[in-house]
């Protein structure tokens, strides 16, 4: 038996190659699905307790506390109940605020309802696809657009510009 060693480079492409065919099934299996037949069941068995509060019961995570507050590669956040694409990293920016904040949103990516959940109106983001909770939308955003997407890292994955 021949042992080839391999560069970091070469293992690296070999891994995320990998793990890009073996996401591609469920990938495939979640945008078939019915979003708006699942159950509150059928959600709490997807999701983890921390992500079904966020998503499910709109909750808030602490600020500070996502690893994706962090994450400064170059890739596309999705949502983690349906993983429908979300924002580029392209618009992420630091807002100082202690969540991951977007300039802009994907096309037909999110939608909003207002929310006075808290006696102050706001603006909901949720997923156009599942209609999970992300997080809400404020005018104090930098140029272009002079938005601030202020999105629970729990309401999202992160998917690495693939190295191809």
């Amino acid at each position: 038996m021949s042992h080839q060693r391999l560069t970091r480079g070469a293992f690296l492409e070999r891994a995320t190659c990998a793990v890009l065919a073996l996401s591609a099934v469920p990938r495939a299996a979640m945008a078939q699905t019915d979003w708006s037949k699942l159950s509150d069941d059928a959600w709490k068995k997807r999701l983890s307790p921390e992500r079904y509060a966020v998503l499910r019961e709109a909750d808030t995570e602490l600020a500070w506390s996502s690893p994706l507050e962090y994450e400064h590669r170059r890739g596309t956040y999705a949502c983690a109940g349906c993983d429908l694409a979300l924002f580029s990293s392209a618009t992420k920016f630091d807002s100082g605020t202690g969540w991951p904040s977007f300039y802009t949103t994907l096309p037909h990516a999110v939608k909003t309802r207002e929310d006075d959940s808290l006696g102050v109106p706001r603006t909901e983001v949720q997923c156009s696809r599942c209609e999970g909770h992300l997080g809400h939308v404020f005018d104090d955003g930098p140029p272009p657009t002079g938005l601030r997407y202020c999105i629970n890292g729990l309401a999202m994955t992160f998917h690495p510009k693939s190295l191809a």
